[in-house]
């Protein structure tokens, strides 16, 4: 069942240490051989959302060799119940109408608020988030490597040609490849306190993903590379060396002059340029949006992350959204983990 759990993982679906715990522990009480009651333990403790469940169903049957199993209402009741006592929920009336909320507390924390969390709870948002892999896309780099096919190699086959003194063989190479940059914008004001220390625990994983490249900066009063602080292995940390870095914590947003300073001393060229911020903008909205416009002919897409997008009645009337919105590729939430693996896979897919 652990290798089981870690080809969901491979797969992308959040089946963590604790998961597959959960999962061990349901099938204490069910019997092992009926393949009913393991796909739906499985499927009760090891998914996290509906985007995970056709993952898991093309993974059950690969992995076990067979169809995916029929429901089991009593699969179901039983393992509900059994987390639902574990995580100190009620084992209701007796009748057998299965609790989902009590199958999976990290299912209903993913899709949650960040801002709204207890301290226990943002803690097991940011475990679960350290976990987080983030794919890249990458992009062709001007540098060749040998291939069967591709376009001709003339200097290795001229080469060759000259040591054995015949062409035996056309040599061929195809341009390699490699992660497309990223550039990372985290707002550390006062309006986004709330979401900056989950903010910054994304850009720790995304850095620990591709190293070499992503860039991060806080902005605020001021803009503070800090990508050589997230470099390190442990996310606290990483995070209270960041805290020591910045210097305008909960201060105001000048987003504008920041990017003027960024694009005058750095480039994103090819990069994906992303900007996590609430687009409260303390200094001249029409600066932020000529930026932008700079910003966006050098970056290969722009996207921008807000927090309050999240929300059904969100509309960007901020004068920093107002500004920016012209120039981006995409405006995405960035209020919750559900919120942060999709764009985990947006990055992916650029």
């Amino acid at each position: 069942m652990t290798g089981f759990a870690r080809t969901l993982r491979a797969a992308g679906v959040a089946a963590d240490h604790e998961r597959t715990q959960n999962l061990l522990r349901a099938l204490d009480h069910l019997d092992v051989t009926d393949a009913a009651a393991v796909y739906w333990a499985g499927r009760l403790t090891l998914c996290a959302g509906p985007d995970d469940l056709p993952r898991y169903d093309r993974c059950f049957a690969a992995y076990f060799g067979g169809h995916k199993a029929t429901p089991s209402r009593t699969a179901v009741t039983t393992v509900t119940r059994h987390l639902a006592e574990r995580d100190g929920g009620d084992e209701g009336d007796g009748d057998e109408t299965p609790a989902p909320a009590g199958a999976s507390r990290a299912e209903v924390l993913r899709h949650r608020d960040v801002a709204r969390l207890t301290e226990a709870e943002r803690a097991e948002v940011h475990r679960m988030l350290a976990m987080l892999r983030c794919g890249r896309a990458r992009r062709r780099s001007r540098r060749f490597e040998p291939a069967h096919q591709g376009r001709l190699d003339q200097r290795r086959t001229i080469r060759d040609a000259l040591r054995k003194g015949d062409v035996a063989r056309l040599r061929r190479r195809r341009h390699t490849t490699r992660p497309r940059p990223v550039v990372l914008f985290v707002d550390v004001s006062g309006s986004m306190a709330p979401y900056a220390e989950t903010l910054l625990r994304f850009a720790h994983a995304l850095v620990r993903s591709e190293p070499r490249a992503t860039r991060v900066f806080s902005v605020g009063t001021r803009l503070t590379p800090i990508t050589a602080e997230l470099r390190h292995r442990d996310p606290g940390t990483a995070l209270a060396e960041v805290s020591k870095a910045i210097p305008d914590w909960s201060g105001g947003t000048r987003l504008g002059e920041e990017l003027k300073e960024f694009l005058g001393r750095y480039s994103a060229r090819g990069a994906i340029a992303v900007i996590a911020s609430d687009g409260w903008e303390r200094g001249d909205p029409g600066l932020l949006g000529t930026q932008m416009e700079r910003l966006a002919r050098q970056a290969h897409r722009v996207i921008w992350v807000n927090p309050h997008k999240g929300y059904d009645d969100y509309q960007p009337l901020t004068g920093g959204m107002r500004a920016a919105l012209p120039h981006l590729d995409d405006l995405v939430a960035g209020h919750s983990l559900a919120a942060f693996e999709r764009l985990s896979e947006r990055l992916a897919h650029a």
